[in-house]
This record gives C-alpha cells, structure tokens and sequence, in this order.
C-alpha cells in the first residue's frame, strides 16, 4: 500500500466521523508515509510522532487513530500530530496552536 491509497481509506473512513485531514497535503502524506514505515516496522501504524516501544500492547494507545485523538481534536482543532483536524481548524475558524501531549509520561 502507498500513502496515496492510504489517504484515500482513512479519508473515506474518518470524514462522516467529523474527522478531517490536515489541509496540508505535504504535511498529510508525511505522516501517512511515516504511518507505512511504522507499519512496516512494528506491523502496526503507531503515531509517527511517538517514540514506539515496539511491543503492540504497550503502543496500542497511540496506534493511529490514537487514544488522544477525540479530546484533541474537540479541544484544540486538531490531534497532537496534526493529521487529523476538525473543519473548523481546516478552514482557519479556530487558533491553529500546538496541542500538548496527552500521552502519560510514564509511557513516552
């Protein structure tokens, strides 16, 4: 699979839940690139953003869609890494900041 196929399930498969992609098309397919490469790697798609402990059971939380994903989208427009956006963050309505790690530390 390419990231071009990739976007094109998740985008079908994330919309009608209200979760958007990064308007940023260059941004959007590294991450998707990043998720093929940790899928080749681990065998699962773990956030491209966070460091892997390479152990499915100790990563499922931030197995993309992450366990964050909801609470920072509702709260901030957008999940911790940037892929996935609401379409208020998309089209500038809401302040694009960075979205603070929710993740415990005890697990990063």
């Amino acid at each position: 699979m390419n990231s071009e196929t990739l976007y094109r399930i998740l985008k079908k498969t994330n919309e009608p839940k209200g979760y958007f992609f990064n308007r940023d098309r260059k941004i959007t397919m590294e991450l998707l690139e990043g998720l093929l490469t940790n899928k080749a790697r681990y065998g699962y798609m773990c956030c491209p953003c966070r460091m892997a402990q390479e152990d499915v059971e100790k990563d499922r939380d931030i197995i993309c869609p992450c366990d964050y994903r909801e609470d920072d989208v509702q709260e901030f427009g957008s999940c911790y890494c940037g892929l996935y956006v609401s379409r208020n963050w998309n089209d500038g309505v809401i302040e694009h900041t960075t979205v603070p790690e929710r993740r415990p530390a005890e697990k990063c």
